[in-house]
């Protein structure tokens, strides 16, 4: 498995590492911050204080409950498309349009050639990695679904679209690897969108990750996997993440038929729900997950990004992973 890829890198992880999708919710301060931000009540460097302020809280509260990978939290961040079009040439800003629930964002819209103008995750990786010793995850939202989720007005088709973003989206990973970073997540949230364009996801984050000395997660999410699995499994990536809880560990079934070939972090708490599972209920969800993999190939998280939580009911959660992971590393 990918044991050894993170071996050379210098990393060294229990069995069964616990992580996180990569978002968490924002403490109330930070979100009256950034309202008075955006009222022009306070500057850009008060609201940096007070992300940063956020940031250090989940990133001790990660370590005290023994998160093993660690993420920054994406204090900084509204929507994951939404944050890389502002930060990028090319994009306008759309109208809102649902996201999920009652979620929404401004749908961005490619006017212009995409452009990577300068690093826009180094900085914050590089604040949140200064705080632990436990690896932090550099996070990106993919090619495939940064043009999916915007309307699509310069470039001829959407292949041309996706691979335009590749190639500036690689300029930021190698940024991430330049500055350190070893384990470093695409999220892909839409691969399974249209089931025709699974090789052009594929192509896209072959741009995005060939030939690069790093771990590569790309996370995956609530989606309609049969129509294309095995060709998933075309992914340059050393670990899928997927959402299974919220689907009854249906992916298993996949797993089974053919196995993934590499490691797989099981999401075995539903993100979108505020009730919190109980440990033989995640218990129950891992053992599911061991008999179609490998002990060595399994990490544990959330299904998704838990911003969408209280903190509280976030921190529950991620104890009652972490709690189960001890347990079985104290029986092997």
């Amino acid at each position: 498995m990918s044991r050894a890829k993170l071996r050379e890198l210098g990393i060294e992880l229990p069995l069964f590492p616990v992580t996180a999708v990569g978002s968490y919710p924002k403490p109330k301060d930070l979100q009256v911050m950034r309202t008075r931000y955006r009222k022009g009540k306070i500057d850009v460097e008060e609201l940096r204080g007070a992300t940063d302020e956020a940031m250090e809280f989940w990133i001790r509260e990660q370590e005290r409950i023994g998160l093993d990978v660690l993420v920054h939290g994406e204090m900084e961040r509204g929507d994951m498309v939404e944050y890389f079009a502002e930060e990028m040439d090319g994009f306008e800003q759309g109208g809102l349009v649902r996201s999920y629930g009652n979620r929404y964002y401004h749908k961005p819209i490619i006017v212009g050639e995409v452009r990577w103008l300068r690093p826009l995750t180094v900085d914050t990786w590089r604040k949140a990695q200064a705080l632990t010793d436990r690896p932090v995850k550099g996070m990106l939202t993919g090619p495939y679904t940064m043009m999916d989720w915007s309307f699509n007005d310069f470039y001829p088709n959407r292949r041309e679209a996706a691979l335009a973003l590749a190639r500036e989206i690689r300029k930021e990973v190698e940024a991430l690897v330049d500055s350190g970073a070893k384990i470093i997540q695409i999220d892909e949230p839409a691969t399974s969108v249209r089931p025709v364009e699974i090789d052009l996801v594929a192509e896209a984050l072959e741009i995005v990750t060939a030939g690069l000395p790093v771990y590569f997660i790309t996370h995956i999410c609530y989606g309609r996997f049969t129509p294309v699995y095995p060709a998933l499994l075309k992914l340059p990536v050393d670990n899928f993440d997927m959402e299974a809880s919220n689907s009854e560990m249906d992916l298993l079934d996949l797993f089974g038929q053919e196995p993934p070939g590499r490691d797989v972090t099981v999401g075995v708490v539903d993100s979108h729900s505020h009730v919190v599972e109980t440990a033989e209920q995640v218990m129950d969800r891992v053992q599911a997950a061991r008999e179609v993999l490998p002990d060595e190939a399994i990490w544990l998280d959330p299904d998704c990004g838990l911003k969408t939580r209280e903190v509280d009911e976030s921190i529950a959660k991620l104890e009652v992973i972490t709690e189960v992971a001890r347990e079985l590393r104290s029986n092997i």
